[in-house]
């Protein structure tokens, strides 16, 4: 898990559906108060991406030239949007929900990488816009968080990220003790 880093560029390449299914099995077991499962995850690959674009640009009001089409959704060839539901519960409030919608995702990135592949979250002020909930049939009850774009790494990227000197934090400053 250290050695997670977010690639922003990755490679043509992506996991099939049968190594999504299968990394899947070390995601199901995210932490969930209830059992709810409170998450979905949508594949966007191909001209999916494309629909995706377009309704970026409508949320946008940003208009292109014929035949242009909006570049972001095409860094990966697979992107995996994640979608948090919020069930009404006595037990379990919505941010606990989106708490675990956003477990799952991350543990699927870390999944993701650990089988080599090259993974970056990415959201935008947009997301939530409805052209972009629309395409993606997100229901009044649940939230997109963004999407896992996930590729193939260039080999240079893996080698110097093995050994990468770049400090991580400090864990002393997140671990305190309740006060007094």
């Amino acid at each position: 898990m250290a050695r997670r880093r977010s690639v922003s560029k990755v490679g043509s390449k992506a996991p099939d559906d049968r190594e999504l299914l299968s990394l899947l099995h070390s995601v199901v077991t995210v932490a969930d108060h209830e059992a709810l499962r409170p998450w979905r995850l949508l594949t966007l690959r191909g001209d999916d991406r494309l629909r995706l674009g377009e309704a970026l640009d409508a949320a946008a009001g940003t208009s292109r030239a014929d035949g242009e089409t909006n570049p972001k959704p095409l860094r990966a060839e697979l992107l995996i949007a994640v979608v948090a539901a919020q069930i009404d519960h006595p037990k379990v409030p919505h941010w606990e929900q989106v708490a675990t919608a956003a477990g799952a995702a991350h543990l699927l990135s870390l999944a993701l990488s650990e089988a080599g592949w090259g993974v970056m979250w990415r959201s935008g002020v947009h997301t939530n816009a409805e052209p972009v909930r629309a395409v993606h049939g997100v229901g009044d009850d649940e939230l997109l968080m963004g999407w896992l774009y996930v590729g193939d790494v260039d080999p240079s990227f893996a080698r110097r990220s093995a050994v990468s000197s770049r400090p991580v934090p400090d864990p002393a400053v997140f671990l305190g003790a309740m006060p007094r």
